[in-house]
């Protein structure tokens, strides 16, 4: 457990947690609270089209819970250590350090003619883990490599072999700082 005693939270007033499973909204303005399933559109940061919905604007959400202070990327409406249901969503730094990788010689099709592709897990500032391209060489990457998250559109081939619910989505690639 982190300490978070809910002392940011009132009596319901300011349209906390009442008790009821009723989400709120955090301090930072990110949702906070059980979501109900009829919450659970498009649109919501809890599902992977709002998640890549926020990401194409460039923002880096996560979920943290509230009784644990695990960060999850992309958000969960509970949470995978303690089950809580009670997760704010806020935007995470994008920055972080390498902490395993590997080499994919042979990609997907869509990435073939980039390849060989390093690939590596990123343990963000937040604490979260995020794993995807690392645009390095193998050979120029070692553990603890401070990296950036940039996002990019996708390409038209990679757009080719994309789920027809992803081909708006974004790609997210790992720069060496």
């Amino acid at each position: 457990m982190s300490g978070h005693d809910g002392a940011d939270k009132a009596d319901g007033a300011d349209g906390s947690d009442t008790g009821d499973g009723n989400r709120t909204t955090g301090t930072d303005g990110g949702s906070l609270g059980r979501v109900t399933p009829e919450e659970l559109t498009a649109e919501s940061p809890f599902t992977l089209p709002g998640f890549f919905a926020a990401l194409a604007e460039r923002r880096l959400l996560g979920g943290r819970c509230t009784e644990c202070d695990t960060v999850l990327i992309p958000p969960r409406p509970a949470c995978y250590a303690c089950g809580s249901r009670e997760i704010a969503i806020e935007e995470l730094s994008k920055t972080g350090e390498i902490v395993t990788y590997t080499e994919v010689a042979r990609p997907a099709p869509a990435f073939e003619a980039d390849a060989p592709l390093t690939i590596a897990i990123v343990e963000l500032d937040s604490g979260a883990r995020l794993t995807g391209r690392v645009a390095a060489d193998y050979d120029a990457v070692e553990i603890g490599t401070g990296v950036s998250l940039t996002v990019r559109d996708l390409t038209e081939k990679e757009r080719e072999f994309a789920l027809d619910h992803e081909e708006e989505w974004p790609l997210h690639v790992f720069e060496p700082t």
